[in-house]
C-alpha cells in the first residue's frame, strides 16, 4: 500500500518540475541518478546547470523516498522494478516536455539515460560511468566487488540491498577523502 501512496505522490511532483520546466521555455536536463541514490544527489549540478540558463529536473525511479531516512526505514520500495519499468516511467515524464531534454546519468542513471537515448527521446546524452548492459563481458573485479554485497546470496533477487558505508564508498566515492 505504501508503494501505490509513494508512486502518487512522486508522479505528481514530477509532472509539477515537468509543468515548471515547460514554462521556463529553457532547454531541459534531466538528471537521472544510480542505484542506492536519491534525485537529490544531483542538486548541486541541477543549480549549476539553472545558474547556465538551463531548467532541470531531477525525477526519481518509481517509488523514490524523499529522504535518505524514509529510504533506510523502508528499502523495500526499491525492490521488484526491472530496468524497463524504470525507463518507461522516465519517458513518460520526458514526453511531457515542450522540448526535448538533454539527459545526464550516473551509473544505473547512465545506462537509463541510453535506453531513453535510443528511445529518441533525448537531443544529448551523458552517461557518467553507466551500468554495463546485460551480455558485456568481462566485468571488471571492482564491478564485480562492488556487487558483491547484492549477488553472494541468492536470496536477494526480489530485495532491495542497502550497502554499508564502507562498500558505497568504494563502489561510488573511492577517489574522495572520508571526510
Amino acid at each position: 500500500m505504501m508503494s501505490a501512496m509513494r508512486a502518487e505522490t512522486i508522479i505528481e511532483h514530477e509532472l509539477q518540475q515537468a509543468g515548471e520546466a515547460n514554462r521556463a521555455g529553457k532547454k531541459p536536463v534531466v538528471f537521472i541518478h544510480g542505484l542506492w541514490l536519491l534525485p537529490s544527489s544531483w542538486d548541486r549540478w541541477a543549480e549549476l546547470f539553472e545558474e547556465a540558463g538551463y531548467t532541470s529536473l531531477e525525477p526519481g525511479w518509481p517509488d523514490d523516498p524523499d529522504t535518505v531516512e524514509q529510504a533506510k526505514a523502508h528499502p523495500e520500495v526499491f525492490a521488484n522494478k526491472t530496468i524497463g519499468e524504470v525507463a518507461d516511467h522516465y519517458e513518460k515524464i520526458i514526453r511531457r516536455l515542450d522540448k526535448k531534454p538533454a539527459i545526464v546519468g550516473h551509473s544505473f542513471g547512465g545506462l537509463l539515460a541510453q535506453i531513453l537515448a535510443g528511445r529518441g527521446l533525448s537531443i544529448v546524452t551523458v552517461a557518467i560511468d553507466a551500468a554495463p548492459y546485460r551480455g558485456v563481458l568481462p566485468l571488471p573485479y571492482s564491478s564485480l566487488k562492488s556487487a558483491w554485497p547484492v549477488l553472494h546470496n541468492p536470496a536477494n533477487k526480489h530485495r532491495a540491498v542497502p550497502l554499508t558505508f564502507d562498500q558505497f564508498r568504494f563502489a561510488f566515492a573511492n577517489a574522495m577523502s572520508e571526510e
